[in-house]
């Protein structure tokens, strides 16, 4: 396998809600919710850098794609980390996520790595890691 990892879905109880605090509260771009004309196929898609989408998809639907059923939220299964420039980026980041709707988890504060990190969960329980890490700056 080759590492190609193109789209990371997330699975949400609430497509519109969802929608909405990640266009309107964090400012990521999207045409919206598409597929509504298929039953099981509405999804919102994101276009991040290096060609990667970002999409959300009702966790029903996931669990009727995949032919599993569906189960109970678990923050703990992963954490998507956003690395940033800079400390006072995750700062900026992590307010701009709590006004859109986001619970703090842990606020933002030096790690024992060297870094400065927070984490918040979004109205899914998604929890997110927003990072500096002067290892691994991002590309502008």
């Amino acid at each position: 396998m080759k590492p190609r990892i193109s789209v990371i879905t997330l699975g949400v109880d609430d497509l519109e809600a969802s929608l909405k605090f990640y266009r309107d509260g964090l400012g990521l771009q999207t045409e919206g919710i598409i597929g509504t004309e298929f039953e099981h196929g509405a999804v919102v898609f994101f276009d991040l850098q290096g060609g990667l989408k970002f999409a959300l998809f009702a966790r029903a639907d996931i669990a009727h794609d995949a032919g599993i059923t569906k189960t109970g939220r678990s923050p703990t299964e992963l954490t998507i980390g956003h690395n940033v420039a800079t400390q006072a980026e995750v700062d900026a980041v992590m307010e701009k996520a709590i006004a859109a709707g986001a619970r703090l988890v842990k606020p933002a504060q030096k790690t024992f790595w060297g870094g400065y990190a927070g984490y918040f969960q979004d109205p899914d329980d998604h929890l997110w890691e927003i990072v500096y890490n002067p290892a691994f700056l991002p590309e502008e």
